[in-house]
């Protein structure tokens, strides 16, 4: 098998025992000694319907941040802004929160800052400054300092802590008997208790309304009176929640691949996520059987995908990268369904057919975890969304539900997001809920129609929610994650951010070819 196809197995492998995370990503050497830079925030309202009035002025907020170089060529800052662990006690236990920034590259030209909020949740938006700037034109680049940060409980910014032997034994999502559905309740409970105790405080304040005033906190040091904001993926939730708890203090608004928090089942959220998924598979063997340059061409690419699976379950598929290791069929799906964010669907179709080609696995025991590893996703996770599954036999049904939905692509990694949460503390700590942003800003949405992992309706949906002032930029083609699909999306969306004009409503951008 090619290198590359290698990496990219491993790298699903890998990543499918952090369910939907990114890897935790430190800040550079270079940034390491940012001195925390002391800031109080307002206090944000009580009520999701109205703001919070009191002004970071008010409480001498506007500290500066001591900024350092970092990043791959030194020419990024980086610092550490101090916040509470609680915003509902300030004077009690406080965290570092990582930040970095590029400064605008045309300063005579400069409008003010661009906060990037990151995906996941597991994303390191320090990562996405430092380490390459590809995300954002060179337009945004010549008018807005764009900066972005770890959120709190990843990367740099007190990252959840377990037991990497625990995360190891994380149990395989896709439960097959009420023996499984209690094992995993078990696991859940015991991995929850060791997070906590290695993380401190902060594991139970890892929701995404904590993370809403953080960004206010942000704002404020920055010395932005009224806040730009680009949200990705699990960032627009971030976003939303923003301008429903501070609508005076946003001056443009981005939202990109779109999270609807007001689905309020597990059968919804998983039907949903289970459609986009299935949908997408559809347009990669759509593509394959019309494009003689798909590895699979002429080829039943369901059928090719059928046995893979059969061979995963089996515990004869190789893993390419570790010798004695075999992929297991979860694993064999995340990277299949990884796939389809660019979408990638050549390198999907190689790597699909490479596996096909290999030698059955024989497994040798696998070497204990040692130390901690990082688990960027459930403590934020778990606490924005209650999705609760009474007992095994509501869990099947939904199984069934799923496999008829996705004949294809049942199984991967949204079940996961279902299982990890089973057995976490009720009330949730930011619940779902029909959004009230009603902000003086225009608000700009885009959303793709197939996208595998924030489905066209949740967009829709949240358009809704927002009322006149939300602009859907429609973008007609795959991908989760589609600023930089081609010119009419980036264009449209650095013209908003600029000028605030929103395009016509009802825009479509054409589909980009693979």
């Amino acid at each position: 098998m090619q290198r590359k196809h290698r990496r990219l197995a491993m790298g699903a492998a890998a990543a499918a025992g952090l369910v939907l995370a990114g890897a935790a990503v430190p800040l550079s050497p270079r940034s390491a000694d940012a001195a925390p830079a002391a800031y109080t925030a307002p206090a944000a309202s009580t009520t999701r319907t109205q703001p919070a009035v009191t002004t970071p002025d008010s409480v001498g907020a506007r500290t500066a941040l001591d900024w350092k170089a970092c990043g791959d060529d030194g020419k990024a800052q980086c610092a550490t802004l101090r916040l509470p662990v609680d915003w509902a006690h300030p004077d009690g236990p406080t965290f570092g929160l990582a930040i970095a920034r590029r400064k605008a590259l045309d300063p005579a030209a400069r409008i003010g800052t661009l906060v990037f909020g990151p995906g996941g949740p597991g994303d390191s938006g320090v990562q996405r400054i430092t380490t390459g700037m590809d995300r954002f034109s060179e337009r945004l680049r010549q008018r807005f300092d764009i900066v972005s940060f770890d959120p709190r409980g990843i990367g740099a910014s007190n990252p959840v802590t377990c037991s990497a032997a625990l995360l190891a034994e994380r149990p395989d999502p896709n439960i097959k008997s009420r023996k499984d559905f209690d094992a995993t309740l078990a696991y859940n409970k015991r991995l929850r208790d060791d997070c906590r105790e290695r993380t401190g405080p902060l594991y139970d304040h890892a929701d995404t309304m904590s993370t809403v005033r953080d960004v206010d906190a942000i704002r404020a040091a920055l010395g932005e009176s009224k806040l730009s904001f680009h949200g990705s993926s699990y960032g627009t939730l971030l976003g939303a929640e923003y301008a429903e708890t501070y609508p005076g203090r946003v001056r443009a608004l981005v939202l990109e691949s779109v999270i609807d928090h007001d689905v309020r089942s597990a059968r919804s959220f998983l039907g949903a996520e289970m459609g986009a998924a299935q949908d997408s598979f559809d347009q990669f063997a759509a593509w394959c059987d019309r494009t003689a340059s798909c590895a699979l061409h002429g080829r039943d690419v369901r059928a090719v995908l059928r046995d893979l699976r059969d061979r995963a379950a089996r515990g004869v598929l190789a893993d390419p990268q570790t010798p004695g290791r075999a992929l297991t069929e979860f694993e064999l799906l995340v990277v299949t369904y990884k796939q389809f964010y660019g979408p990638d669907w050549e390198k999907l179709a190689s790597l699909l057919s490479a596996l096909e080609a290999s030698k059955p696995v024989q497994p040798v025991p696998a070497k204990a975890a040692e130390g901690t590893g990082t688990d960027n996703f459930t403590a934020q996770f778990c606490s924005d969304w209650n999705l609760p599954i009474r007992d095994y036999n509501e869990f099947a049904r939904l199984s069934r539900r799923s496999e008829r939905i996705a004949p294809d692509m049942h199984g991967t990694r949204p079940v996961m997001a279902l299982t990890a949460c089973l057995g976490w503390p009720k009330p949730v700590a930011n619940p779902q809920h029909r959004l009230k942003a009603r902000t003086a800003a225009p608000v700009m949405m885009l959303n793709a129609v197939h996208d595998p992992a924030t489905p066209y309706t949740w967009a829709r949906s949240v358009a809704r929610q927002i009322g006149p002032k939300a602009t859907l930029l429609t973008y007609a083609g795959s991908g989760h994650g589609v600023y930089n699909s081609g010119p009419c999306t980036r264009d449209a969306i650095d013209g908003y951010l600029i000028s605030l004009k929103a395009p016509a409503r009802g825009t479509v951008c054409p589909a980009v070819p693979q």
